[in-house]
């Protein structure tokens, strides 16, 4: 059985079949820092290998699901690359490498042969819409708040919003999300089918949900998943090596500094396309 004593992102239980993974931090808000980019893809490769797992259930602490992106921590990992990578081609290949590990930290859910359950209340914002695109089913609280916040922060999402989110609610619903960066409710993610379910005890009804799915043939469980997934991941895996390139040409810029100045002066951002 799985066992994981010395995580900082993230508290795991394993019992009768089903993995709790709660997002703890450290960072306010379950903010995902350079901790939970690292014990993410740690955890789901072993829940995949772990034949007493036959479900998995993934949601936040503390009322939120995840602020998304820890900028303030990972600030030590990308300062140095974006402050010279438009002039050097070995910090761009770097920077490149960082954004594929932390794709691959997504798609971690993805890859897992056990199905993800994905309970969301409170916030979900930028790379927390990245983590639940990657699960098999999301549900969330009435009081569930989304954003695709990327692009208010000079970034184009790169870490598989933009690849999967299309599949899940479409185009044209995905594009407007995308460009305007703008929150939206449970209930309209209900309706654009970005969760399938509305619930007061979103966690509870998780819990629900796993043991249903936890109930049925395993093997033929992470069949269904497989079968499904094997038509799309070819696609979404070559958006997400197109955007390691576009980002790592593109996303040093004074536009991304404004973006960064702003939100620790927490003042609106004032962009001039430079």
């Amino acid at each position: 059985m799985s066992s994981f004593p010395s995580l900082r992102s993230l508290r795991v239980h394993v019992a009768g079949g089903i993995a709790e993974v709660e997002l703890t931090g450290p960072g306010k808000g379950n903010a995902m820092g350079p901790d939970f980019w690292k014990e993410l893809p740690e955890v789901f490769a072993a829940l995949s290998d772990d034949d007493s797992v036959r479900a998995v259930l993934l949601f936040g602490s503390g009322g939120n699901f995840s602020y998304g992106l820890d900028l303030p921590a990972m600030a030590p990992v990308f300062a140095p690359l974006l402050a010279v990578c438009g002039m050097d081609a070995r910090l761009r290949e770097d920077f490149r490498r960082k954004i594929r590990d932390m794709q691959e930290a997504v798609s971690s859910l993805s890859k897992c042969s056990k199905p993800v359950i994905a309970a969301v209340d409170g916030w979900c914002i930028g790379g927390a819409i990245d983590v639940i695109t990657a699960a098999d089913i999301r549900i969330a609280a009435p009081t569930a708040t989304f954003s695709v916040r990327e692009v208010k922060v000079a970034i184009v999402a790169d870490l598989g919003s933009l690849q999967r989110l299309p599949g899940i609610i479409g185009e044209g619903p995905a594009r407007h999300l995308a460009l305007t960066g703008e929150d939206f409710d449970a209930g309209r993610a209900h309706r654009l089918g970005l969760v399938t379910e509305v619930a007061d005890d979103v966690v509870g009804r998780g819990r629900e949900l796993a043991a249903a799915v936890a109930a049925n043939p395993p093997l033929v469980v992470q069949g269904v998943k497989h079968v499904m997934n094997h038509g799309r991941e070819p696609s979404v895996q070559s958006g997400l090596d197109y955007v390691q390139v576009w980002n790592a040409a593109f996303l040093a810029s004074r536009d991304f500094n404004e973006a960064a100045t702003a939100f620790a002066e927490r003042r609106p951002a004032v962009f001039t396309g430079d």
